[in-house]
């Protein structure tokens, strides 16, 4: 699999102090707790994973036909919007 980063999301990482190869491990060993089927060009997820103790949700996109991962944004849940385990939004 390749993965597509584009500058919005270095940018992301670069102030969120998160690497490339912690985003490629939460993609493959983390949770998808969000699925968006009907987004386009590809369908995607939101993907909770961690880095030690730190939350980290990771938004990308799969294009099955050219095996390329899209990473879309990143970002450390904010406990004020999201549960305790970070895999619901509070209402």
């Amino acid at each position: 699999m390749k993965y597509f980063f584009s500058e919005h999301v270095f940018k992301r990482m670069a102030e969120r102090n998160i690497s490339p190869n912690i985003i490629k491990d939460i993609i493959r060993k983390g949770m998808v707790i969000k699925e968006y089927p009907n987004d386009t060009p590809y369908p995607s997820r939101l993907i909770l994973g961690y880095d030690g103790n730190r939350p980290i949700h990771v938004v990308s996109a799969y294009d099955h036909n050219d095996d390329i991962e899209y990473i879309i944004t990143v970002y450390e849940p904010d406990t004020q919007l999201w549960t305790s385990d970070f895999t619901k939004r509070r209402s």
